[in-house]
């Protein structure tokens, strides 16, 4: 299931975007390739990230997978229950196992992003 109403990277994040405001998580796909998820590394509050930087990590009991940032901004919020239930990530990728809010850059900052429909093409090959 590929919702919608979201916007995706080709590093399988999904963006979704409230006011100037980007809720990141990583998708249904990624969740799945990367297994049963242990451990959850995020950014701080406060940081500047940029689109394609790397902004946390997510470890596996298969792997250790970096968190591409899809857009460019500040980390205004983390989720912090991820740290004691990393596994939410797997159980409702899109919802209560969302990663960052971040604070776009400017109205560019989405540019380059994917529709459902172009990220499904890259999911199926």
């Amino acid at each position: 299931m590929i919702p919608e109403d979201l916007m995706y990277s080709e590093e399988h994040e999904w963006i979704r975007v409230e006011d100037d405001i980007a809720v990141v998580g990583i998708t249904d796909f990624a969740q799945e390739q990367l297994g049963d998820i242990v451990y959850v590394d995020l950014p701080a509050v406060g940081d500047e990230v940029s689109a394609g930087s790397v902004i946390g990590e997510l470890e596996s009991t298969k792997s250790v997978s970096d968190i591409f940032c899809p857009v460019d901004g500040s980390v205004i919020a983390v989720n912090d229950s991820l740290d004691g239930a990393p596994e939410v990530i797997n159980s409702d990728p899109y919802g209560e196992g969302w990663i960052v809010k971040i604070r776009l850059a400017g109205d560019s900052a989405t540019d380059g992003l994917l529709d459902s429909a172009a990220y499904a093409k890259i999911v199926q090959n």
